[in-house]
């Protein structure tokens, strides 16, 4: 297993060269000149020229890729051209909101597919499956962007039950520690700012867990069907034993695979995709700051962002792998 593990690993440096190598040429051929955008429209040629000098951008691509990639050997992500700030120690708090935020989505997201599916191939061909397979085809087709602006008329603007947006209260900020915001007000003991903070998580975790509770639940259902044709399954159902007992010891264990592995990549997919959800929330995510880095063509912070997005989702995918072995101990890797 740790020569599989560290395998693994090695394969990993080429992959997220070439997608350093990708995204430095793409971001190159956004239109607009990052020290124009710094310095203002106003800027007179000598400045922005002078800027420009400053900041390394005169060099040609290929010294500048090469300059970024001595930085990452050294552990520098470089500086934001917009802050002037350590992008190693700006990037936290809002890859932790990511995190909270993507976390959360998940749970809800396991938490309702997984059962959704799970009775929705018990009760094959039911009204209960028929309504359910309804709500996912929905749930996959609906655009997350309606979908959380639907939210914010609804529950925020008519029946005023959550807030609209942000991540916190503004007349009463938590104290970051971790920067999980949920954890930092337990350690706090501010357990009103901890219902303050689920709050403010409901309504983009809903919207960002609707694609993959849909996924999920659809992929747990195919899975299941699958299992109970099983002749160990009939045979603890003829025994009499509880259907809860059939479903969650026998059957689902073995369903298991195939479902892990689409929970792994929505679960990928919720820390890097999030943008949307991010920016119409405005949730301080990784997501929001890459795309407000765009918009300043801080090269940079999207460079260094979407190598952090990218770094993530493969360790997400490699943890899968391992949890393979947990689950079915006849699964080895050589």
């Amino acid at each position: 297993m740790l020569h599989y593990i560290g395998k693994r690993l090695l394969h990993l440096i080429p992959v997220l060269l070439g997608m350093t190598f990708v995204v430095f040429l793409i971001i190159r051929a956004i239109p607009g000149d990052p020290a124009q955008v710094i310095l203002g429209q106003q800027a007179t040629e000598q400045a922005m020229a002078a800027l420009r000098a400053k900041l390394g951008l005169d060099n040609p691509w290929y010294v500048q890729y090469f300059d970024y990639l001595k930085g990452l050997l050294t552990g520098d992500l470089g500086e934001s051209l917009r802050t002037a700030q350590a992008i190693s120690s700006e990037v936290w708090p809002y890859l932790a909101a990511t995190f909270e935020l993507a976390i959360f989505a998940m749970i809800l997201a396991v938490i309702i597919g997984m059962n959704a599916g799970i009775i929705s191939a018990w009760f094959q061909n039911s009204w209960f499956d028929y309504v359910a397979m309804i709500i996912a085809l929905i749930g996959v087709s609906m655009p997350i962007f309606w979908l959380g602006l639907l939210e914010q008329w609804v529950f925020s603007i008519n029946l005023g039950w959550l807030p609209t947006s942000g991540r916190e209260e503004v007349r009463d900020p938590i104290n970051a520690i971790t920067n999980f915001y949920l954890i930092d007000t337990l350690i706090q003991g501010r357990f009103d700012q901890f219902v303050v903070a689920i709050k403010h998580l409901i309504l983009p975790g809903i919207a960002l867990a609707t694609i993959p509770t849909a996924i999920i639940a659809r992929m747990t259902r195919s899975s299941m069907l699958e299992v109970m044709r099983s002749d160990y399954v009939r045979t603890a159902r003829a025994k009499g034993q509880k259907m809860f007992i059939v479903i969650y010891k026998h059957a689902l264990k073995n369903a298991l695979i195939p479902v892990l592995t689409v929970i792994g990549l929505q679960l990928g997919m919720l820390l890097g995709g999030a943008i949307l959800t991010e920016t119409i929330f405005s949730w301080p995510g990784i997501g929001r700051y890459i795309y407000e880095a765009i918009g300043y063509r801080d090269y940079p912070v999207i460079q260094s962002g979407i190598l952090i997005v990218a770094f993530i989702f493969v360790m997400i995918n490699l943890i899968v792998d391992i949890l393979y072995t947990v689950i079915d101990s006849r699964i080895k890797y050589n």
